[in-house]
């Protein structure tokens, strides 16, 4: 008897996987901080909106599959690159600090979103989910902390974006969700079209065993838009191709053979379930693509279907407005360090008007708007402002809004809006109801003064008012949102449905400089006349001052820190939008669905634990 020793194939031995190369592990990171960037190149003054649908595309793409710890720093990576450039002009005049603290806790905000779409990413019609989730986020992030911050929500920067129409159906949260949503769809596509691609060329046969306990593992085809197959943040599988993943040798990557003997948990698409039938090698179910589809055709096809509520008609005629930008004798914040200079400046160009008119080289106005802080004295405190102010009202003849300080003898100083009447004097007031956190008062002033000696520049807090801003002038009904408030949708929304047929938005931009903020602002009033279908009239002391029909479009505008008077006509308009009508029904809706998204991807984890103990 004899043995023979038959020598082993070195080549049918397996091999290790080279470890991969440690620049790939800064892909994602890298992934999430540009989509950051994109989000932020959106935004005015570029008229870019588009490139937000590529930013959340490579959102979608940084974030799918992710463990939850993974996907909160993601997510912040993907703030940090959107708020701190969107937000430097905060600190124009007092440094780095509060710009960085600023866009550091408010990039918290996306770290929870970004945690929150790594949790729905596996879902099936996870881009639906994921927007949700978005929204979610810009709806706590504008309200907390201090009444919140919503600048920055995707919705404001669409202002020239072919999206705008669905401001008039649901607001900004409406508008925001369709641009997340299109953009994760395009994504979501993208990779199921990959993944069929990757699947037809296949010869070899599924995967003779693939099963997954925890961690992070994964083989395919790289970049995430493949055969990615892997375990997920709670101990699940997942095919990410939505179907069958052809199993691939852990050296080269080609097609392996074998019998299909694959064993799960049925975490992922269901597609695999134990003592289910399996769809043939190289074959994808349809079901992931059509959700794909549905993701970018519904926002399409969506704003198409609302272009019918964008209307600028003259519903209840029309009223010639004029709209006065005095500016100011210094940029920042002593630009009202010399006593009355910015009130005669505005005085001045509202004489001039009158002149003008008188001679028939500008038309007469309905009525006169006067920007935020455009008095830079009390006028019921100094006798002098005020007859300056009388002066000039009286020279233009009709009613006059004057923007100013007024500083009571005790308690806090109130930010006014003061109907001025050529015959009667100030008639009417309204006081500013949601004044800014460090800007206009000083939250935890100890604390922060700590970190900034320039919380003190604020020496009297400023305290907010409760009554919505309406003012009968010369029979037009106009709604006030001063400034800041015009980012907060139930400041805007108040007006109107307290009976404004017009909004302005007096504003005072002089704090900033010649910074992108101002134009950000104006694109916020620009989504608020389609939102409402309302003109909108904003009266800036520095600029940019600008008249905006209830379509959108500006049809007249200043430049910034030139004296100017801006005189049109404009339509009026009393009917209301769905969105104004529906106020915060659709921001919950879309609130829901991220909840339940979030609640169904928590329950498959549990019962994938509960299923992998047994």
């Amino acid at each position: 008897m004899s043995a023979t020793i038959t020598p082993v194939d070195a080549s049918a031995a397996d091999t290790v996987p080279a470890p991969a190369p440690r620049w790939r592990r800064f892909v994602r990171p890298g992934a999430a901080l540009l989509s950051g960037l994109l989000l932020y190149l959106s935004f005015p003054p570029r008229p870019l909106w588009w490139l937000a649908l590529p930013a959340f595309a490579l959102l979608g793409w940084s974030l799918r599959g992710r463990r939850l710890r993974a996907g909160f720093g993601l997510g912040y990576l993907a703030g940090l690159g959107f708020l701190l450039p969107l937000l430097v002009w905060t600190g124009e005049e007092v440094g780095p600090g509060p710009w960085l603290a600023l866009a550091a806790v408010e990039a918290l905000f996306v770290a929870l979103a970004g945690l929150g779409i790594a949790a729905v990413s596996r879902l099936p019609w996870w881009p639906f989910f994921a927007a949700g989730v978005w929204i979610l986020s810009e709806a706590v992030r504008a309200r907390v902390p201090f009444g919140g911050f919503p600048w920055g929500k995707i919705a404001f920067g669409q202002a020239d974006g072919m999206f705008l129409p669905l401001a008039a159906v649901g607001g900004t949260p409406v508008l925001g969700f369709a641009v997340a949503l299109c953009g994760f769809g395009l994504y979501e596509a993208y990779r199921q079209i990959q993944a069929r691609r990757a699947a037809g060329t296949e010869t070899g046969t599924v995967r003779d065993e693939d099963t997954g306990t925890g961690g992070d593992t994964r083989t395919g085809t790289g970049a995430g838009a493949g055969n990615d197959v892997g375990t997920d943040a709670e101990g699940g599988t997942d095919s990410e191709a939505g179907g069958v993943v052809p199993a691939r040798t852990p050296a080269t990557g080609t097609p392996a053979t074998g019998t299909p003997a694959r064993t799960g948990t049925g975490t992922g698409t269901g597609i695999e379930a134990a003592g289910g039938a399996r769809p043939r090698p190289g074959t994808l179910p349809r079901g992931p693509l059509v959700a794909a589809a549905l993701a970018v055709l519904v926002p399409v096809a969506g704003a198409l279907a609302a272009l019918p509520l964008v209307d600028d008609s003259a519903e209840d005629g029309t009223a010639t407005v004029a709209a006065v930008q005095g500016n100011v004798p210094r940029l920042g914040l002593d630009f009202n360090s010399q006593r009355r200079v910015v009130l005669d400046n505005h005085v001045a160009r509202t004489r001039e008007l009158a002149e003008d008119v008188k001679a028939g080289r500008a038309p007469q106005p309905d009525f006169v708007l006067w920007p935020e802080n455009s008095s830079d004295i009390d006028p019921y405190a100094n006798p002098d402002a005020a007859d300056v102010i009388d002066g000039a009202v009286r020279a233009i003849g009709v009613p006059t809004v004057i923007g100013a300080v007024i500083a009571p003898e005790t308690g806090k100083l109130r930010n006014t809006l003061i109907e001025w009447d050529p015959d009667r004097g100030p008639v009417a007031t309204y006081d500013k109801r949601h004044v800014q956190p460090f800007g206009e008062y000083i939250p935890m002033r100890s604390l922060v003064r700590v970190f900034n000696s320039n919380v003190d520049r604020v020496s009297r807090d400023f305290g907010a008012g409760t009554k919505v801003g309406v003012f009968d002038l010369a029979g037009t009904k106009v709604g006030l949102a001063t400034c800041y408030e015009a980012a907060f949708d139930w400041a805007v929304r108040d007006t109107v449905t307290h009976g404004a047929q017009l909004i302005s938005v007096p504003s005072n931009n002089a704090t900033f400089g010649r910074s992108e903020m101002t134009y950000q602002q104006l694109a916020m009033s620009r989504v608020r006349a389609v939102e409402h279908s309302r003109s909108v009239v904003v009266p800036v002391t520095s600029g940019v001052s600008a008249v905006i029909r209830p379509d959108g479009e500006i049809v007249a505008e200043t430049k910034m820190f030139t004296p100017d008077v801006l005189v049109e006509k404009v339509p009026l308009r009393s009917s209301l939008t769905p969105a104004t009508r529906m106020g915060t029904l659709p921001e919950a809706l879309l609130v829901a669905l991220a909840a339940a998204g979030l609640g169904w991807s928590a329950f498959r984890s549990v019962r994938a634990r509960r299923t992998g103990a047994e």
